[in-house]
This record gives C-alpha cells, sequence and structure tokens, in this order.
C-alpha cells in the first residue's frame, strides 16, 4: 500500500512520455551497471547477458557461485545459497 494515490496504466511505457522516459533511463543505467559489474566479476558474464536469466548466466551461477551482487530472491540464487 502507498502512502499516496497511485494509478496502474497498462502498457504505460507506450502511452505515458515521462513513463516511456523512465523506462529508457532504468534500461540505460542497468546496463552500465552490469557492464560495470563484468569488470569485477567477469566469470559471470554480466556485459552480455545483463542480468537475465539465460543459459550462460545459470551456468556461470553453477560453475562460480553467486556473485555479491546476486539477488538472493532470484530462485536460482536462492537454491545455489540454500545448499550446504
Amino acid at each position: 500500500v502507498l502512502p499516496m494515490a497511485a494509478e496502474a496504466i497498462v502498457k504505460g511505457d507506450a502511452r505515458v512520455p515521462a513513463i516511456s522516459a523512465a523506462s529508457i533511463l532504468a534500461k540505460v543505467s542497468r546496463d552500465l551497471f552490469c557492464d560495470e559489474m563484468h569488470r569485477s566479476h567477469p566469470q559471470y558474464g554480466f556485459a552480455t547477458h545483463k542480468g537475465y536469466g539465460t543459459a550462460e548466466h545459470l551456468e556461470a551461477l553453477r560453475a562460480h557461485g553467486p556473485s555479491p551482487w546476486h539477488r538472493r530472491s532470484f530462485a536460482p540464487v536462492r537454491a545455489l545459497v540454500a545448499q550446504p
């Protein structure tokens, strides 16, 4: 529950310019962050998969375990962290 009025806008990025702009800024920011993570942890391939759960990304997780940057709420990471 938000402490202010809010409206969900279906397909808002196609209908509201501010939502479109925010979406672009978020994706560019994420891509830059993934490039930065790739420089410090190249074994995970962040520069190519940009954090999406591709087959290559999942294989890197299995081979190297999660990095400090991996979300523990992501099911494959959570499963690896739960292993003894």
